[in-house]
């Protein structure tokens, strides 16, 4: 925390700004918390034991409107402007920092204020690792015990962008948390994804969920392919769970140098796919869930792929009884122009409404776009390195 206070300070004295302050987005989307700031800004004085941050409602905030745009604002302030620009990382959106300066900056001037905005988005993702206040200041109500073991399953970024594809997710919770989980990894040449949803609610759903989705990711990293993994967390969960528990789940795997996409459906409800303005589901032949049976197989599916593709992954809260006046299909076509993470957020906000607030199940929403194009390993910046590149250097 001290590193973005302390690059505050930096900014405030080179930019001859009255203030600097980063707004860090609360982890339901719909409001933000004033966390670091310069000197003259009272985010660095907040009191020790405070159960949950002090949060401002983003709707119709100069925050909110750029988060959604990722363009910065000017707004009036004395002879000068307060400038809010975004903070954000390979698609990720963490926030935003205002500034109070007493100039007026050109065009130029934004430009490069835009990019420090993004260098703050390296020392906020840089810094979390060491500290819970990051993720205390995204916390607009304390969490319950399965609340904290599902926050622990889902990814640290819900959002990842490259050239090739953007992936984005998305977790409603229900009053009594209904185990669902999503997860990605992108590797030098694959991207790997998943959607689950354990049997039950609270404590018992979210053991259910721990088990398959560390099983999924350690048969990942051991190098293990897609039958493999699915087969591996099959069976782990059979071994550590009581007889006729199970998870439902979607495992994705798109090859990045062909694009090829393959799928493994275990009990769960279709995905769908927009393509040229339609929306159909994907018709996937349907084997059981996660943990009723050991030793068995699950189809391997191909999934027609194409540049402009967008692929939305669902759990079955999203089409509960209670969500039956939400049209998914039509949902998808009115984001069709909206970033991938603005999609999952409007649908799971479309959920809220159809369900007047009370979600009887999670609803959980993971949205993918392919783009296509030639594959390329990104730099450290998570910029795709031009063909020839690193023999030029």
């Amino acid at each position: 925390m001290e590193a973005v206070d302390a690059l505050a300070d930096e900014l405030a004295d080179r930019l001859d700004a009255d203030q600097v302050c980063f707004l860090i987005l609360d982890l339901g989307g719909r409001a933000v918390a004033r966390f670091a700031g310069s000197r003259a800004n009272a985010a660095r004085d907040r009191e020790e034991g405070e159960p949950h941050a002090i949060t401002e409602d983003l709707a119709g905030s100069p925050a909110e409107r750029v988060l959604r745009s990722q363009l910065p604002e000017r707004d009036a302030y004395g002879d000068g402007v307060r400038l809010t620009v975004p903070v954000t990382d390979r698609g990720d959106a963490i926030g935003v920092v205002e500034l109070a300066l007493r100039w007026r900056p050109d065009e130029r001037d934004v430009a490069a204020i835009v990019e420090l905005g993004r260098a703050m988005a390296y020392v906020v993702v840089a810094c979390r690792r060491y500290t819970d206040l990051f993720e205390w200041a995204q916390r607009s109500t304390p969490f319950s015990l399965a609340a904290e073991i599902q926050r622990r399953l889902l990814p640290d970024s819900y959002t990842c962008q490259t050239g090739q594809l953007t992936v984005a997710g998305w977790l409603e919770p229900a009053d009594a948390v209904g185990g669902d989980t999503f997860d990605y990894s992108l590797e030098r040449d694959t991207l790997h994804v998943s959607i689950t949803d354990a049997v039950g609610h609270d404590v018992h759903a979210a053991t259910l969920a721990t088990v398959l989705v560390g099983s999924l990711r350690n048969g990942r990293r051991n190098g293990l392919d897609l039958a493999a993994q699915a087969r591996g967390a099959n069976d782990a969960l059979y071994r550590h769970s009581p007889a006729g528990e199970f998870v439902t789940g979607q495992l994705a795997r798109v090859d990045l140098a062909t694009g090829a996409l393959t799928m493994v459906n275990a009990g769960h409800p279709a995905p769908y796919r927009l393509r040229d303005g339609r929306v159909e589901e994907i018709g996937l032949a349907v084997d059981l869930p996660f943990g009723l049976e050991p030793g068995r197989e699950f189809t391997l599916q191909p999934v027609p792929l194409e540049p402009g593709d967008r692929i939305l992954l669902v759990t079955d809260g999203v089409l509960e009884r209670g969500a039956a006046a939400l049209d998914v299909a039509a949902e998808l076509v009115a984001t069709a122009d909206r970033h991938p993470r603005e999609v999952v957020f409007t649908v799971g906000e479309a959920v809220l409404r159809a369900t007047g607030g009370r979600l009887r199940d999670d609803a959980t929403v993971v949205c993918l776009d392919w783009r296509g194009g030639p594959h390329r390993v990104p730099d450290a910046n998570g910029v795709p390195r031009q063909p020839g590149a690193d023999a030029a250097r």
